[in-house]
C-alpha cells in the first residue's frame, strides 16, 4: 500500500480501520464501482448530447454560455466532492452533468473543424483505458509510493501551468505550447495524455484498495467520480492533440 497526496483520493478514505470503516458488510465492491462509473458516463453522454445538438443547431451563444456554466460548476462540483466524500452519491452525478454540458459543445466545435475527430478521440479514450487497465491488472506498471509520487507531481505542475495560462489570457499573453500546433507543441500534448493515462493507474489501485479494505460503500460513488474525472481530461488532451496534428494537414 502507498500514500499519496492525490486531492481526489486520500489513503484513510479506503481503510479499513478508524471512523471510515463501513459495518454491517455494507462496503465498497469493484463491481460497484464499475456500475455507478457507467451510470456517470451515461449522464456525461446525455448531457454532451444536449449542447452538442444546441451548438448544431445554431444556437451557438447559448451553448456556449453553458459550457461557462459546466466548467465553474463542475470545478466547484469537484472540489466539495473532494472534501465531502460522504456526498459523492450526490455531487458526482452532479458534476458528471455539468462536465457534460462543457464536453458536447467543446466536440462540436472541434467536430465542425475536423469532421470525425471526436469519433477518434473516444475510441482514442477507450483504447487509452482497456490498455492502462492490462498494465495494471498484469503487473507492467506497478503503483509503487515513486510511481504515485511523480504521477501526482507531474499532474499539480500541469495545472498550475494551465491555470498561468488561463489567467494570463486575462491580460492577453498565453503560456507556450499548449495551443501551439508546432513540433514541440505536439510533443507536450503527448506527453500531457501520458500523464493522464498513468493517473488511471492511481485510480485503479485505490479502488481496489477499498474493495480490499472494505472500506464504506459510499466511496464506490467517489471512485467513479474519481474515474471520470481522469477520463474526461484524457478525453480532452487527446481531442486537443488530434486538432493540433489536424490543423498541419
Amino acid at each position: 500500500m502507498f500514500k499519496t497526496s492525490n486531492p481526489v483520493f486520500k489513503e484513510e478514505y479506503f481503510s479499513g480501520q478508524g471512523a471510515y470503516a463501513a459495518v454491517g458488510g455494507n462496503t465498497m465492491t469493484i463491481g460497484g464501482t464499475i456500475t455507478k462509473t457507467f451510470v456517470l458516463l451515461g449522464i456525461v453522454f446525455i448531457a454532451g448530447m444536449y449542447t452538442w445538438d444546441m451548438y448544431a443547431s445554431g444556437a451557438g451563444d447559448r451553448a456556449m454560455g453553458l459550457v461557462f456554466l459546466g466548467v465553474i460548476g463542475g470545478f466547484i462540483t469537484a472540489i466539495i466532492t473532494c472534501f465531502a466524500k460522504h456526498l459523492a452519491m450526490i455531487t458526482a452525478p452532479i458534476y458528471a452533468a455539468l462536465e457534460g454540458l462543457a464536453l458536447g459543445a467543446f466536440s462540436a466545435i472541434f467536430n465542425a473543424r475536423y469532421s470525425g475527430i471526436v469519433i477518434q478521440a473516444v475510441v482514442l479514450t477507450i483504447a487509452v483505458l482497456a490498455i492502462m487497465l492490462a498494465a495494471y491488472k498484469t503487473g507492467i506498471i506497478r503503483p509503487t509510493q515513486r510511481f504515485a509520487t511523480g504521477v501526482i507531481s507531474a499532474t499539480g505542475a500541469i495545472c498550475l501551468y494551465y491555470l498561468i495560462s488561463m489567467f494570463g489570457g486575462f491580460f492577453g499573453f498565453q503560456m507556450p505550447l499548449i495551443h501551439s500546433n508546432g513540433l514541440f507543441g505536439i510533443i507536450f500534448s503527448v506527453i500531457i495524455v501520458g500523464i493522464a493515462a498513468l493517473n488511471l493507474i492511481l485510480d485503479f489501485a485505490f479502488i481496489e484498495m477499498g474493495e480490499r479494505n472494505g472500506s464504506p460503500k459510499y466511496l464506490e460513488w467517489y471512485g467513479a467520480f474519481s474515474l471520470i474525472v481522469t477520463l474526461v481530461w484524457l478525453y480532452l488532451e487527446i481531442l486537443r492533440l488530434l486538432s493540433k496534428i489536424n490543423s498541419r494537414n
